[in-house]
């Protein structure tokens, strides 16, 4: 056993190895041919094909250095794309003029006009004027400075929102060019050999994440101890733990953020993606496809753990099911099909875009299908959530459907014993997730607000500046790169417990309006502090235990693990009124009765 739990080991590193190895295994060139076939905006091509030359045909070795010189062209690019449609200093100050008539100095955009040359640029700064600075129409001002200094203020937003966003390359587009021309240009072994590779990296990693497993998982006696758990360098905050903590921090920001980074690995991926709809890999299905898998195979190992527990195996395979076939294989079927992506199985406001005005269109604009998605998730959030949280409580979707938790509950159990059970903790928990769910239902209002208007402001605050810094702060940097990157540091439910809206909904329900609890026998209890040791919210288990309390918080996911680990049979998962608790079925309780 030993030997195979050891090779396992090694070709677990070894495909590791290879495939962060693969992520330097490439030589960049672009030609004029690729940089049109990405450039749909022939003036926007014709621009940059004028400030690209010294890239054109060049061989790179580092995408680093690649990318650097399409920084410096873009930057060259927007300069002189704000030099030509941007207004000019010389312009206002004739602006200024045409509005002073001796008596009064009265702007008039009309009159304003005839200080724009008459060009190829004419047109578009007559209509940026009276767009940003119509409000100025017909004002009148007692200094020629007072003028000034609004055209100014108006100019300036013209160049920040109107004349990059339309005729440049803004940062929405920039990110997207630098990823397909990186790809584009990627000459490398991957790029010719990606199944190849796919078996080299994933495929190695998980046989020998497997190898080492089931033999692992099979040794002693069914139960769960913490023998040496806090002695752990991996599982206790050791250097082997914070080594991994980082690397998922540095995947995380490198997949939210600098996605062009990773074309190696993102190329890999082309066949599994090809298969399911059509398309080439993108970022976003690379990060499926591995966050499936790991669920997938620490799913194995979550089972062979728990193996005494049918409701540890139970809710396992449950996750395991609804992240495999909801939220990666349906979505891209779908697309195969020319349908909409959409995960059935995820809600508002976890799914915090569903309201966007470009997802509404989306699905409105694909006819039934597309209605009955739409339908579909909203009967999900006023009618699936109450509902089943008052006969299940948060359980039925923190611990059997949703993909968070079920990469915690797998990928994440070995750090479960991190989550931090002070009192300091949980009032921070209190403000911290509820603050979060007041801030998603604040940006949907304003979300919907632009959608039935048109009107980009509520109450003088931009709603795409709301849905913007809710994107990249709390849906990319708080859930994923903190609510995944921190598994190490801080347990496996940082995200859940201190973040997830939806979960500070369901666990309103729970609060207040649910049958379910967990009941106590506290004569039972022998404080051996296995089930608080557990407890991934950072509830002090044994403390009601100790008091025979049942167990009625908002934050319990109801994963039955201090039910699962406690040798006394104290604690039970329950959802009915029955005083009887003995007949119902451990799949329901969660109960483990003890050994004679």
């Amino acid at each position: 056993m030993k030997v195979i739990k050891y090779l396992g080991l090694s070709l677990f590193i070894l495909g590791f190895f290879i495939f962060n190895a693969s992520f330097f295994l490439s030589n960049y060139i672009l030609n004029k041919a690729t940089l049109q076939e990405n450039i749909s905006d022939e003036n926007l091509s014709e621009r940059v094909l004028g400030e690209i030359t010294f890239m054109l045909d060049k061989s790179y070795a580092s995408n680093f250095e690649f990318i650097s010189d399409l920084d410096q062209t873009f930057e060259k690019v927007n300069e002189k794309v704000l030099a030509d449609y941007g207004i000019s200093e010389e312009e206002i100050k004739k602006i200024v003029a045409l509005s002073d008539s001796g008596e009064e100095i009265k702007l008039s955009i009309s009159e304003a006009e005839q200080a724009f040359p008459n060009d190829a640029f004419f047109d578009f700064k007559k209509k940026s004027l009276s767009d940003y600075g119509g409000w100025l129409d017909g004002l009148t001002y007692s200094t020629k400075e007072e003028l000034q200094s609004q055209l100014e203020d108006v100019v300036s937003k013209i160049k920040s929102y109107g004349i990059i966003n339309q005729k440049g390359i803004d940062r929405y587009k920039e990110k997207d060019l630098k990823y397909s021309l990186t790809r584009s240009a990627t000459e490398s072994p991957v790029k010719d050999y990606p199944v190849l590779f796919l078996f080299l990296t994933y495929g190695l990693c998980i046989i020998g994440a497997l190898m080492y497993i089931l033999p692992k998982g099979r040794e002693g006696n069914p139960g769960i101890k913490n023998n040496g758990i806090f002695f752990s360098s991996m599982k206790n905050r050791g250097w082997l733990g914070i080594l991994t903590g980082t690397y998922l921090i540095a995947f995380y920001i490198l997949l939210y953020y600098f996605h062009q980074y990773m074309t190696n690995w993102i190329i890999m991926v082309d066949p599994i993606s090809l298969s399911l709809s059509g398309n080439p890999a993108g970022q976003f299905f690379l990060y499926g496809f591995i966050y499936t898998l790991c669920i997938l195979v620490m799913g194995v190992r979550m089972i062979l753990k728990y193996r005494h527990s049918p409701y540890q195996i139970a809710r396992t395979i449950s996750v395991m099911f609804f992240q495999t076939a909801f939220a990666f294989i349906i979505p891209e079927i779908l697309i195969r099909l020319n349908q909409p992506y959409f995960d059935f199985k995820n809600i508002w406001p976890l799914d915090y875009d569903f309201f966007f005005d470009n997802e509404l269109n989306n699905l409105v604009s694909n006819g039934g299908i597309g209605i009955f998605m739409l339908v579909w998730g909203i009967a999900l959030i006023v009618i699936a959530v109450p509902v089943f949280v008052y006969f299940f409580g948060k359980r039925w979707y923190c611990s059997w459907v949703c993909g968070c938790g079920g990469l915690a509950e797998t990928l994440g159990d070995p750090y479960r014993q991190l989550s931090d059970k002070s009192l300091k903790a949980w009032k921070f928990e209190r403000w911290s997730i509820h603050g979060v769910l007041v801030f998603a239902v604040l940006m949907t209002v304003g979300v919907l607000y632009t959608y039935f208007t048109n009107s980009g402001q509520l109450l003088g605050i931009n709603t795409y500046t709301i849905r913007e810094t809710y994107g990249v702060w709390i849906g990319a940097a708080f859930a994923g790169v903190v609510g995944t990157g921190f598994y190490p540091l801080m347990g496996n439910r940082v995200w859940c417990r201190f973040g997830c809206p939806l979960a500070a909904y369901l666990g309103l329900v729970q609060r207040f309006k649910s049958k379910f609890r967990i009941t106590t026998n506290g004569g039972q209890c022998i404080s051996c502090g296995n089930c608080s040791t557990y407890c991934e919210m950072g509830i002090d288990v044994r403390w009601y235990a100790q008091r025979g309390q049942n167990i009625v918080r908002s934050s319990c996911v109801g994963c039955g693990v201090c039910s699962a680990v406690c040798p006394r049979g104290v604690l039970n998962l329950e959802n009915l009124e029955d005083k009887d608790r003995t007949k119902m079925p451990e799949i329901i309780t969660g109960r483990i009765s003890p050994k004679a």
